[in-house]
């Protein structure tokens, strides 16, 4: 595993960073909706968001995988860890790197801001778990709230499309959204506090304060969002239903 980690660690977040760029400006520039195409703001947001979604998915999958399939790794979040857990975390970290970047240059608004300075903690602390190739079972932990992530994306590519609120897509995905946000965002990251407040013992001064710090500011962010959430989805009176299995326009 050593061989495996000094190879092909800091490597994997050099093109994972690349790939997603290729994704974003390639691939996905060629998918994104007419109905997008002329405004360039929108179709940026477009191509984000549906970035997003893609790491989204592979992590948060990914990382339900790896529990699943390393039980050792479940008992010891610090020591423990296997090659498809290093890589998924490398993996994630050259996304956020990218997203940054990406985030910082094409949309600079007081919103992006709370996303950069979460940006830059996650990647922070996953560089940590990464380079001391400890806690890897800890940061997959993190990587669970990828699986409200994919929901939530999709939220936000169903607004982009102009969905309507009161259609059965938007209120399926927006009762996963609710389901998931609870367990993998709320749940998930009070038992990681627990778990460090717990085992703080066993980690130098200055991984706990990476941890604390990083799980303090998402925590707070994911309290606003959930509140953004619930004021926009469930406490506003519904607009009159159009089609609700067609895209409004």
């Amino acid at each position: 595993m050593d061989v495996f980690s000094s190879n092909f660690g800091y490597p994997t977040v050099v093109i994972s960073s690349g790939l997603f760029y290729l994704n974003n400006y390639w691939i996905l520039k060629a998918l994104t909706p007419s109905s997008l195409q002329k405004n360039p703001k929108k179709q940026w947001k477009w191509r984000n968001t549906a970035n997003s979604l893609i790491h989204s998915f592979i992590t948060g999958c990914g990382a339900c995988l790896c529990f699943w399939s390393a039980p050792d790794m479940r008992r010891d979040l610090i020591s423990e860890w296997t090659p498809a857990s290093y890589t998924l975390i490398s993996i994630s970290i050259g996304y956020f790197i990218y997203d940054l970047i990406d985030m910082a240059m094409n949309d600079p608004k007081s919103k992006t801001y709370e996303l950069l300075l979460h940006h830059f903690m996650v990647i922070l602390s996953f560089m940590t778990a990464m380079s001391q190739r400890k806690y890897i079972g800890y940061t997959l932990m993190a990587l669970l709230v990828e699986v409200n992530s994919v929901f939530l994306h999709s939220r936000q590519l169903l607004l982009l499309n102009q969905w309507n609120k009161s259609s059965t897509v938007y209120r399926i995905n927006n009762s996963f959204n609710l389901g998931t946000f609870v367990v993998f965002r709320i749940l998930t990251l009070g038992w990681m506090t627990r778990w460090l407040v717990h085992h703080r013992m066993d980690m130098s001064s200055f991984d706990i304060y990476v941890a604390g710090s990083t799980l303090t500011i998402v925590m707070g962010m994911n309290i606003i969002l959930l509140q953004r959430l619930l004021n926009s989805d469930y406490r506003q009176v519904p607009k009159t239903p159009t089609d609700e299995h067609m895209k409004v326009r």
